[in-house]
């Protein structure tokens, strides 16, 4: 039977009305979006709440600039949790690599080409100072010297030890003390203070963990020094 004017214009609302209710069945209470969504087929952009920030190297919130290295470095949480220290999106040191240890967690890099020398950890509770002066007297000019704490820093530190990293410089590891943290990037003959540096005291009144200071976090990019005449 042929349906009249009225009579098709009332179905057709019915028709309407049923593929509406069954959306919302469907697709749940966001049906007006998910509707449009079903019958034009377009795929809508995400909101910039669902978009994740990019992440560049050693997860850099913006990338370096040509003929620099970016880097990242941490220091121990506690003596439970161990440093790391990343360097063009390489880890050097971490636990995962099981070369860290207790004490200071050193990494040597060749500051003209970016190329790892080497990686050592002392121990400056128990251990001798004088392996960590034979590890800082011989660097070369524009080595540069990545280091992140572990537990304790500076019990066994002596006044050479701490003349050789002000020499890298450090402005912070003449103040350094028993379970200090400390985060520090310097490099042999530098001209001036290191911008890089960070320290946090261990203090009873602001310790984040019984009996240590917060972990500490450092990033940025490090420019690479032009080839040393001769």
């Amino acid at each position: 039977m042929r349906l009249t004017g009225p009579l098709r214009v009332v179905a057709v609302l019915l028709l309407v009305g049923l593929t509406w209710l069954l959306a919302s069945t469907f697709f749940g209470e966001d049906s007006g979006s998910a509707v449009r969504h079903f019958f034009s087929g377009a795929s809508e952009e995400p909101t910039p709440a669902e978009t994740h920030p990019r992440r560049y190297k050693c997860g850099l919130s913006a990338p370096c600039p040509p003929k620099h290295l970016a880097f990242r470095l941490v220091s121990g949480a506690a003596n439970v949790i161990g440093p790391k220290i990343c360097l063009e999106d390489k880890m050097l040191l971490s636990s995962v690599k099981n070369n860290i240890g207790r004490g200071l967690n050193i990494a040597l890099v060749n500051g003209v080409t970016g190329e790892l020398l080497e990686t050592k950890s002392f121990d400056m509770w128990a251990g001798d100072v004088s392996d960590l002066l034979k590890f800082l007297r011989p660097l070369h000019e524009g080595t540069l010297v990545f280091v992140a704490s572990f537990d304790d820093a500076a019990t066994k530190m002596n006044d050479e030890s701490r003349r050789l990293f002000e020499e890298l410089g450090s402005t912070a590891v003449k103040e350094l003390a028993f379970r200090d943290s400390w985060v520090f990037v310097g490099a042999k003959g530098i001209e001036n203070k290191s911008p890089f540096e960070q320290r946090m005291k261990n203090s009873k009144n602001s310790n984040k963990y019984e009996g240590w200071p917060e972990s500490l976090e450092m990033d940025g990019c490090i420019p690479l020094r032009p080839p040393l005449e001769g």
